[in-house]
């Protein structure tokens, strides 16, 4: 589960700040009357009322960023102006018996079914205790190349179907740091078909998995990486240094192993759930189901390795800042 962004506890103060401000606000203007009642009620449309704590739930979902008193009054009208238009459509829906219709009636009780499913694991993954500065310390000397020895790569990569055979040519040709251009011409005198390209790759585009393979080569130098049913002969034409520092790595790096905490504890209590609860299967999905258990426990092997070169950049730049970009993009994508 990967539905948390780097962005996300920052939303939340600037959202729920505004929020509140809002409630302030509006709060404000109903206390020049004398019913308690009136500072929560924003509009009413026919018979129904309009809540502020019904604009505060949009709001809470809308990134605003350091809104001031204007800006907050703004935000607030429109949100308002909104929600009239769909009170009069519910309305209307209502009036017409559409609460009824058996595909609206699904709908809603989906709805209602993911909102309590994520109502409680947000409040599941409420209770995991955040990163340690230790932790945090101990992720960025753990993993120097994507921080501390951090490159940007230039790679070039021919790909080949795996059957044809020519896997232990291509390691060869990889430890004699042979050029690409010459690969290519072995292999279009086997008449083997390939497909390739060259781009740029900041350490934190490179699958995990793969960048210490991929980090331990020098400039000119090359590998071969097996996949499923393909091989992919990796050179590294140039490369330079871009390091980021543990001061700016921080952040990125507690939200990330802050995200993977919570995903851990989340897949644990689902698989604690299904265990102490009599799940049956009926019909093809026992069978199906059955299928899946029989493969349950066999590595899952990828259709193909990993494409890092294709399609072809002619820019020859970094797609990402030397700093900020390996914290915005590369963390959160970790796995």
């Amino acid at each position: 589960m990967n539905h948390f962004n780097r962005n996300t506890v920052t939303k939340l103060l600037q959202t729920s700040a505004l929020a509140f401000s809002l409630s302030l606000t509006l709060s404000a203007c109903g206390n020049q009357g004398d019913s308690g009642k009136a500072t929560q009620v924003a509009a009413k449309v026919g018979s129904s009322e309009i809540s502020v704590h019904q604009i505060n739930q949009v709001l809470s979902r809308t990134p605003v960023g350091n809104a001031s008193k204007d800006a907050v009054a703004a935000a607030s009208q429109q949100v308002l102006e909104r929600l009239i238009d769909q009170q009069l459509a519910v309305d209307q829906a209502t009036e017409a018996k559409l609460h009824r219709s058996p595909d609206v009636v699904a709908q809603l009780e989906a709805a209602r079914r993911e909102v309590l499913a994520r109502a409680y694991l947000q409040q599941l993954t409420g209770t995991v205790p955040k990163p340690t500065p230790e932790e945090i310390k101990a992720y960025y000397e753990a993993n120097p190349a994507l921080f501390a020895e951090r490159r940007v790569f230039n790679l070039q990569e021919i790909r080949v179907p795996k059957a044809i055979g020519i896997v232990d040519d291509l390691k060869k040709m990889a430890e004699q740091t042979r050029p690409i251009e010459e690969v290519a011409g072995f292999l279009r005198t086997r008449n083997v078909q390939f497909g390739g390209g060259s781009a740029t790759r900041t350490a934190e585009q490179i699958p995990l998995e793969l960048l210490p393979q991929v980090h331990a080569l020098k400039d000119g130098q090359s590998t071969v990486v097996q996949s499923g049913d393909s091989v992919t002969f990796l050179r590294v034409a140039s490369s330079q240094q871009v390091p980021v520092s543990e001061a700016v790595a921080t952040p990125g790096i507690a939200q990330f192993l802050g995200n993977r905490r919570s995903a851990e504890t989340v897949t644990s209590e689902i698989k604690r759930l299904r265990g102490a609860t009599t799940i049956t299967y009926l019909g093809d999905f026992d069978r199906a189901a059955a299928k899946a258990s029989e493969s349950a426990g066999k590595p899952a092997v990828p259709a193909e390795a990993p494409s890092l070169a294709t399609p072809v950049e002619s820019s020859g730049k970094p797609a990402l800042s030397p700093e900020q970009g390996a914290i915005e993009r590369g963390i959160q994508g970790l796995k």
